[in-house]
């Protein structure tokens, strides 16, 4: 019996390209960016060049390299570039578990939407549209209102709000690979709905899940650092690059700096991931393989 790789619709793979294609340069750029990001945050599990309590008093609100402190401090004297690297592990977890919710959920809704009768499948986008209709920012407040602001309320609402790009996009690709022959061949030999869906549609969306979570995850830094900033986020007791941004604010004008880094953080890291996203799209996405 042949594999579903071996039978799959030529619409679901790269015409004339082998299904093992070298990284692509944006890949690998983009590789490089999320690993000093990814390397900052197990650094700093371990070391990092202050104490995340200490405060240096004689240089408080001093540029880069003034005191050893590589990147300055901020107006209580707290080394900033400590903070950016205990930040980066609030960042990733939030977007890992984020993402992680989005994809549980997001993954099988949207396959189940691709295998079922139309009526229910337009029934299932209809209400996935709805849900995109609350970006990430009102159900944190939602949330916020019930529970009260924190890292949990990030991480649920973030999760939440990328559910429907998950269902959309693994819609689409189920529905492309149910009409391939050998699906078609299962269906007659009696195989069932959950069989079909691990054994042939699963490993054939493989690679866009991959693809969507990357993207999710520049969006989940994003509305982790917006939370944070607006207090919905990450408390005061936690690093984080929103936070960050929220405490420097107050003196953007005697000392801007404090605000930059926590902002250039947050742009490098939402690049990487788009990059990323961006590479593995064209690496594993069919449609974009076929423009090229």
């Amino acid at each position: 019996m042949t594999t579903p790789h071996q039978d799959a619709d030529p619409a679901m793979m790269a015409p004339g390209k082998s299904p093992r294609q070298p990284l692509s340069p944006l890949v690998i750029f983009g590789l490089l960016v999320v690993g000093l990001v990814v390397i900052a945050a197990v650094v700093s599990f371990f070391w990092t060049p202050f104490s995340p309590i200490s405060t240096d008093l004689k240089n408080r609100s001093v540029g880069p390299f003034v005191g050893g402190h590589w990147l300055g401090t901020d107006r209580t004297g707290r080394d900033t570039a400590t903070r950016l690297m205990l930040g980066s592990q609030t960042t990733l977890y939030v977007g890992l578990v984020a993402v992680g919710i989005a994809a549980v959920i997001g993954t099988p809704l949207g396959i189940l939407a691709g295998m079922v009768r139309p009526g229910f499948s337009e029934f299932l986008m209809r209400t996935n549209d709805i849900l995109l209709a609350f970006p990430a920012l009102l159900l944190a407040l939602i949330l916020a209102a019930k529970y009260g602001g924190s890292v949990t309320t990030a991480m649920v609402a973030i999760g939440i709000a990328s559910i429907p790009g998950f269902v959309r996009v693994l819609r689409s690709a189920t529905m492309q690979v149910m009409g391939t022959d050998y699906v078609k061949a299962a269906r007659v030999a009696g195989r069932r709905g959950g069989a079909i869906a691990v054994r042939h549609i699963l490993p054939n969306v493989a690679g866009l899940i991959i693809v969507q979570a990357s993207s999710a995850y520049a969006i989940a830094i994003l509305a982790e650092a917006a939370l944070s900033f607006l207090g919905l986020g990450a408390p005061a007791s936690v690093p984080s690059w929103g936070r960050m941004l929220y405490e420097g604010q107050s003196t953007m004008t005697v000392d801007p700096m404090v605000s930059v880094w926590p902002g250039l953080a947050i742009a490098v890291a939402v690049l990487g991931f788009n990059l990323l996203g961006d590479g593995l799209r064209d690496r594993f996405d069919p449609r974009m393989a076929a423009k090229r």
